[in-house]
């Protein structure tokens, strides 16, 4: 069963609102990643095996990349499915094309429908880089709008559609309270090992609103606790410009 999220029509005083997160069957291409568009999604879950992600919804197409079934360190691996191709005898999902975590930002691929179980998405992380805010929608509701620091100048915070793929606590000072760790990659962040990007709190709340990161998204420590509680695995993260 489809889930839909919605968001209040854009004014024409005001700039464009988030976007329109709604569960529909499977569409052709993303919609631009621009506030005031919709967005289709399925569903995420974890992988169920080792899987090679493929360039069509076929066995025998271009191999993009092998996600495994656990991470190095043995966490599960999450994947957001963006459509699906559908059986056309039983009428049940044959493939999923997903969303691609790691460098290059932006890569999608198919893989069989069996090598994931999924769950409705209710939730959508909007963030806006201009504005410099955070929004998390929820069953068609605002429920948290927020300011950010985002990646500096030669560090931007990258765009498009990305997902949460890990909660914890962090070890470093600089990453605050908690974390949400994201699917995006930038040239450097404060993250271990360096690249990955993910929305985290921060004990300078004097910095929220300006360019200072090295690509990761800063929100205050009560924010990213608030966002802990609501936000689960395989949430979209909307980054626009």
């Amino acid at each position: 069963m489809r889930t839909s999220l919605g968001s209040p029509a854009k004014k024409a005083s005001l700039a464009a609102l988030p976007a329109l997160l709604a569960f529909v069957p499977a569409a052709p291409a993303q919609p631009p990643l621009t506030a005031g568009k919709s967005l289709s999604v399925i569903g995420s879950g974890e992988l169920n095996w080792n899987v090679a992600v493929r360039a069509a919804p076929r066995s025998d197409a271009r191999r993009v990349t092998v996600l495994r079934q656990f991470r190095p360190d043995y966490r599960p691996q999450v994947v957001l499915a963006l459509s699906e191709r559908t059986d056309p005898e039983s009428g049940e999902p044959s493939w999923y094309r997903i969303s691609v975590p790691g460098r290059p930002n932006g890569r999608t691929g198919w893989i069989p429908a069996g090598a994931a179980d999924l769950h409705p998405v209710r939730e959508l992380i909007h963030i806006d880089r201009s504005a410099r805010t955070l929004e998390l929608w929820s069953k068609e509701r605002l429920v948290l709008k927020t300011r950010v620091a985002i990646g500096r100048p030669g560090m931007e915070t990258p765009l498009g559609l990305f997902y949460v793929t890990w909660k914890l606590v962090p070890q470093a000072p600089v990453l605050g309270k908690f974390a949400l760790e994201t699917s995006a990659y930038s040239k450097l962040s404060e993250w271990p090992g360096g690249g990955i990007v993910a929305i985290h709190g921060t004990y300078e709340p004097r910095l929220l609103g300006q360019a200072v990161s090295h690509g990761c998204v800063r929100v205050s420590n009560r924010d990213i606790l608030r966002l802990r509680a609501r936000v689960g695995l395989g949430t979209p993260v909307r980054i626009v410009a």
